[in-house]
């Protein structure tokens, strides 16, 4: 009989540790395959950091349940195959609750393995509509809103915005020819049409195009109020703001959250003033932020030497909030932090108050946040011309 129960102890306990639970005691496992280094690096080293920081935060703050965050990770060099190569040995030595991503492909690629072999909670560097879909890929969310729900939030600014001479707002879409930048553009132009938008021009090019002449004279021709940029980091936005002052066009530029960076601003430079966006973050000198206090405060103890935070930080530090909160939920509610049971709490995020990071959040349609704020470059600096404004409002 006691032979029997032992047994039937030691079953239980291998399906507990084959299903990747934490326990009291225990630290709750995080998993990331990073590109710390590659033609990514820009950007995914802050991410790194600013989601190791969140998580070493979390710890500081007393964790969850009694329960501290292990951050396991390996540079992927932001290479496809050697992301997903170390996805599965994370996952095969480690196996985490919670995973993240480098890239929308590392998604794409791993998600019919994340949802029927892994069930790990899974995030990244992408706002793709697609990895946001629950139905679709239920364990995957997006670290704000999505490409679609950031064209969507500038859709509705200018919406609201006073008209010229009575007429409908036009607007042009600038975007790659990748799918970054095809991404948003189907749900854009519907919703454009929806809000009494005119899309008078798509100007579609290759990454980094240097000659944007034929573009440029299109923008011309059909004179837009504002022109939306997608799936672009920095080129060729100077060259496209440059020539079209050079062509004496009265255009208000704008850009998703890759083409709302310091980086950018300082690329521009004067030609900056008054370029606007979308992003789903507070900015790392606005000083009146909660949460950005609290990030000042963990680096002067932690990096004194740092004097500045990019964008990409605050999207890596705001992961590390989602999965520290769905533990908590776990916790809240008797659960052990497993990937199912962290799945089932993403729709759960209700009215969450992320200390002004990222404003009030819900994941209420989708596995993204909906939520954006309206910025505008002033003196090198991004500041703030709306509110947090919700895509399902």
């Amino acid at each position: 009989m006691k032979k029997r129960i032992f047994s039937t102890l030691v079953l239980v306990l291998s399906l507990f540790l084959c299903m990747g639970v934490s326990f009291a005691g225990e630290a709750i496992k995080v998993g990331a395959g990073q590109p710390i280094t590659g033609r990514f690096a820009f950007a995914g080293k802050h991410i790194h950091q600013g989601l190791m920081d969140s998580l070493s935060y979390a710890n500081e703050q007393g964790g969850v349940g009694g329960m501290n965050f292990k951050y396991i990770y390996e540079d992927t060099g932001y290479d496809l195959k050697r992301a997903i190569a170390s996805f599965k040995k994370i996952m095969a030595q480690d196996n985490p609750v919670m995973m993240y991503g480098e890239s929308t492909g590392v998604g794409k690629a791993m998600a019919p393995e994340i949802n029927s072999r892994y069930h790990v909670v899974y995030g990244s560097t992408s706002f793709s509509e697609e990895l946001a879909d629950r139905e679709k890929n239920p364990y995957t969310f997006v670290s704000g809103p999505t490409y679609s729900q950031q064209f969507g939030v500038l859709l509705k600014y200018i919406a609201a915005q006073p008209k010229k001479n009575n007429k409908p707002h036009r607007v042009a879409f600038f975007y790659s020819d990748t799918e970054f930048g095809r991404d948003p553009i189907p749900f854009a132009r519907q919703l454009a049409k929806k809000l009494g938008i005119e899309v008078v021009a798509e100007e579609v090019t290759k990454v980094g195009a240097v000659d944007i002449t034929s573009q440029l004279l299109d923008l011309k021709r059909n004179k837009p109020d504002y022109c939306i940029f997608q799936g672009y980091v920095v080129p060729p936005i100077p060259e496209v703001i440059r020539g079209a002052k050079d062509f004496g066009l009265d255009i208000k530029f704008m850009g998703t959250f890759w083409a709302m960076t310091k980086m950018l601003l300082d690329k521009l430079g004067p030609d900056g003033e008054g370029y606007m966006g979308v992003s789903p973050y507070s900015y790392w000198y606005m000083d009146e932020v909660p949460m950005i206090q609290a990030m000042h405060a963990y680096s002067k103890k932690h990096h004194p030497d740092v004097a500045y935070r990019p964008s990409s930080y605050m999207q890596g530090w705001f992961t590390g909030m989602i999965y520290v909160k769905l533990a908590k939920l776990c916790n809240e509610a008797g659960l052990p932090i497993t990937g199912e049971n962290l799945k089932n709490m993403i729709p759960k995020v209700q009215n969450w108050d992320t200390g002004g990071l990222n404003g009030v959040v819900s994941f209420a349609d989708s596995n993204a946040t909906a939520t954006g704020k309206v910025y505008k470059a002033q003196g090198g600096k991004f500041v703030a011309v709306s509110d947090w404004i919700k895509l399902d409002e």
